[in-house]
């Protein structure tokens, strides 16, 4: 008996043992903790972990992160030998690429300001520019961040794009490392950062990159709250070197009822929703890892630990 051991969310996991009984009856879904003989699970779906579940799982092959980014999980208490793989499902991408699109429109028209106008009485109408005529720029060209640029694509915004290694995208100016970001940023009045969370993107959106963007710039972090010094951006918008951000990720979460970001009138804060895992969905791409799995297969999402993702 193979066994697969599901931590987290109840709904999520009673759902999920459903559909595992009717499409992959030959793995046994389990819920933490009725794990049953530790000794036959051969694979464990989560989103944090613990030291009591990694202890009682000794023959443990393969980790599942319910989430498309894997810095919410401590590997370091995962063993070397335990192949770690991030969730890629339609869900995630699809929600994703429908906020950015949403993001990057409001701030294309202005609406932060327009919003803070309506709160302090202002009525005053701005210059409105033709998509075609803005530059928008993705940090991170993944899975998610081609998601978006799709998305974005048919606006018509001009479209760039960087990351770590060089990629080509029909339509995207495409920079790759290092010696290419400060071209990639000066040329981004839009920038929207979907970064994995490694050591070297941690606190990338801070004063000397906000300083190499077009001066009133906007931002949209979609990817981890860890990506953003948070008191650069409050500077860099009350000194107009920024003119809005949109932030679905934050440090802390929630944001303390008294952090700036709260009534600041240049930042619009939404409660982590970008990209979301869809229950009625994810359970069949992580169903079709497995079947890759039995098939000898590479599977989506594996995680390269040297890189981070």
């Amino acid at each position: 008996m193979i066994a697969l051991v599901h931590h987290g969310d109840e709904k999520r996991g009673r759902a999920w043992r459903e559909v595992f009984a009717h499409d992959l009856p030959d793995v046994d879904f389990r819920c933490w903790p009725d794990i049953g003989n530790a000794s036959e699970v051969r694979y464990l779906v989560a989103w944090t972990l613990d030291d009591e579940v990694m202890s009682m799982l000794p023959n443990l092959e393969i980790l599942f992160s319910i989430g498309a980014g894997i810095d919410q999980l401590d590997i370091g208490k995962v063993p070397d030998h335990v192949r770690i793989v991030r969730m890629i499902e339609p869900g995630i991408t699809q929600t994703m690429a429908e906020y950015v699109a949403m993001g990057v429109l409001a701030l294309h028209r202005d609406l932060p300001r327009y919003v803070d106008d309506q709160r302090s009485g202002r009525w005053f109408p701005r210059k409105t520019l033709l998509c075609r005529e803005r530059s928008v720029g993705l940090l991170g060209l993944g899975e998610l961040g081609t998601a978006a640029l799709a998305a974005l694509a048919p606006f018509g915004f001009r479209l760039s794009g960087w990351s770590r290694t060089r990629r080509s995208i029909e339509g995207v100016e495409c920079y790759a490392g290092p010696d290419e970001m400060d071209g990639f940023l000066a040329r981004s009045e839009i920038l929207v950062c979907l970064l994995p969370l490694t050591p070297d993107t941690r606190g990338i959106l801070r004063r000397d990159l906000f300083e190499k963007l077009p001066r009133g710039a906007s931002l949209l972090n979609a990817a981890r709250g860890g990506h953003l010094i948070n008191d650069d951006l409050v500077d860099a918008l009350d000194n107009g070197r920024l003119s809005a951000a949109l932030l679905d990720v934050c440090d802390p979460e929630p944001l303390p009822e008294t952090h700036p970001f709260r009534g600041h009138p240049s930042i619009f804060v939404t409660p982590h929703v970008a990209g979301i895992t869809r229950i009625e969905t994810a359970v069949h791409s992580l169903i079709a890892n497995l079947q890759r799995e039995a098939s000898g297969l590479s599977l989506a999402g594996e995680v390269d630990r040297s890189r981070g993702y």
